[in-house]
């Protein structure tokens, strides 16, 4: 999703090509084939303590990165300064701290991913691990994936795993169907909600609608969390939250997956992550050697 200027990507050596994962220690899990139908009607579906069994070991991870935050990749504050709380995120990291690596080598992220995306395979992109402190009021602007990234296609999964019980006027809320509905929106810099790149003119993209001033007129998904669940969207579903004051620590894991139509895309700008020097072109397959592929069917 988006970075703002509080990071220096030049200080950590976080691009690391051609890590080995031995995919045979990766475990298959049974799908619902209704819940997959529900994924691609709304482009998102909620899963009740899908993954309560790896809280402790995510939660584990973001302590690690909270603690020395400068150590490890795109550290993020999106609360200006004197405003009460705290928004934190970071990402590309999982192969820095050894609890992210261990939730993409050994979970079933891979196995759901490749198979809610209708995919043949599911090719690994990277993390995102976010907190929001007690008396943080600063809502997530609403937004797409997609348009952050480098990547286009239409076999795109997130798989977000909520680490502490959230109210759902405070939890990620996400308008149904708007993955369908063909168009793409300027992403937003979470700490103002302005336009993440100034270079927008040359693109085919269009202003974020206000969605919260007219709320009656979308469908939106807002769901109470409790640790494990997790919600898996699609990269173009219209997401964000609301500006309630958040009461107790609110933590959640995202992993970002790839189906096998996705491909590089050149996007005017920068994009969030900020991969350079990986040498592919527009339209080519992205390099599995940079972003491994963990499942196939």
């Amino acid at each position: 999703m988006q970075s703002t200027s509080s990071f220096n990507a030049n200080t950590i050596d976080w691009q690391k090509p051609g890590i080995s994962i031995d995919t045979s220690q990766l475990p298959d899990i049974a799908t619902d084939a209704n819940d997959i139908e529900v994924f691609r009607r709304d482009g998102v579906v909620l899963l009740r303590g899908l993954f309560a069994d790896w809280v402790d070991t995510l939660r584990a991870g973001l302590q690690r990165n909270l603690e020395n935050p400068c150590q490890f990749a795109f550290p993020c504050e999106s609360n200006p300064t004197g405003e009460p709380g705290r928004f934190f995120d970071s990402y590309c990291n999982w192969q820095l701290i050894p609890e992210y690596l261990d939730f993409v080598a050994h979970s079933a992220a891979a196995s759901l991913a490749g198979q809610f995306m209708g995919s043949d395979q599911a090719q690994f992109f990277h993390e995102h691990a976010f907190l929001k402190a007690p008396g943080t009021q600063r809502a997530t602007p609403w937004h797409q994936d997609l348009p952050y990234y480098c990547v286009d296609g239409m076999k795109t999964a997130s798989v977000y795993v909520s680490l502490d019980q959230a109210a759902a006027e405070v939890a990620v809320q996400f308008v149904r169907g708007s993955h369908r509905w063909g168009r793409l929106f300027y992403p937003r810099v979470f700490a103002d909600g302005s336009s993440f790149n100034d270079d927008q003119a040359a693109s085919d993209l269009e202003p974020v609608p206000d969605i919260d001033a007219d709320r009656q007129n979308y469908d939106i998904a807002a769901w109470a969390l409790e640790p494990g669940d997790t919600i898996i969207f699609d990269f173009r579903t219209l997401h964000g939250t609301g500006n309630a004051m958040v009461k107790t620590l609110r933590r959640a894991f995202s992993t970002r997956w790839l189906g096998d139509d996705v491909t590089y895309c050149e996007r005017p700008g920068e994009t969030s992550p900020p991969y350079s020097n990986h040498r592919m072109r527009h339209g080519e397959r992205m390099r599995k050697d940079w972003f491994p592929v963990l499942w196939q069917r």
